[in-house]
């Protein structure tokens, strides 16, 4: 399934790949025709305990994995798989990301809701099937969602050599929370891309990724139209048409 989508962290933000996927058609057609669908979105929440929060980087990676676990999951891929019906509807229409953080007995009401809860070095991270856009569960509506931010106690080193590599726009400054929502909906339009091969291997061996900011000197080089890009609507925080962050597979810089 793919589609011209937008993830969003605090709003709508629309965003765009820089090509459709080669392998299947896109869905939902333009902006008008999808806004003419129901309107759903994929909640994130990310645990965020005072005394113990996650580190940023580890948190946008775990987000990004969170979203290929579910778009990997037998409940999405099979047809008459449980949650199929409603991906199909999120994708048909906007795709929308909402990330909202909890802590405690917050934490624990969200898990006992349907869901995936994926874990990295020190955060996680649960994702949810789509949702209608006004009809959250009361248990994640009373989520916070603004004002999510994160640090890294150190910055992170290199990535992993032949991992694929969310590269971030090195001039964008963004909340944890809606770069979370930027590398969920990047590691998504990598995955649109694979073909089922591609897929299986990724999946097989845990979504190894890792999440970088770009040198100023190797964004032009990667926002070239070689690679997927999300291009943000600009509801929130940044400018319009804003490139927020590159899906940088090897499998893709091999076609």
């Amino acid at each position: 399934m793919s589609s011209p989508n937008e993830p969003t962290a605090e709003a709508p933000d629309a965003a765009t790949p820089a090509a459709a996927p080669a392998a299947a058609p896109a869905v939902g057609g333009g902006a008008e025709d999808r806004d003419s669908h129901d309107q759903y979105v994929l909640p994130l929440v990310v645990r965020l305990e005072r005394a113990t929060p996650p580190g940023r980087t580890d948190a946008l990676e775990t987000s990004a994995r969170a979203v290929l676990t579910l778009l990997s999951d037998p409940r999405v891929t099979a047809d008459d798989g449980e949650w199929a019906e409603r991906v199909r509807a999120w994708e048909d229409a906007r795709i929308r990301k909402v990330v909202r953080r909890a802590r405690g007995g917050e934490w624990r009401k969200a898990g006992e809701l349907p869901g995936i809860t994926v874990t990295g070095e020190s955060a996680e991270v649960r994702v949810f099937p789509p949702v209608p856009l006004d009809g959250w569960p009361k248990e994640l509506a009373k989520l916070q969602v603004s004002g999510t931010e994160l640090d890294d106690s150190d910055p992170p080193g290199p990535a992993p050599e032949g991992v694929p590599v969310l590269w971030l726009n090195p001039e964008l400054e963004m909340s944890a929370g809606k770069t979370m929502a930027q590398t969920g909906h990047a590691a998504q339009l990598a995955w649109w891309q694979l073909d089922d091969a591609q897929r299986k291997e990724w999946a097989e061996s845990g979504f190894p990724l890792a999440v970088r900011k770009a040198s100023a000197a190797d964004w032009p080089t990667l926002t070239d139209g070689r690679l997927p890009v999300v291009r943000d609507a600009g509801f929130t925080e940044i400018a319009p048409g804003s490139c927020t962050v590159v899906a940088d597979h090897p499998a893709l810089r091999a076609r």
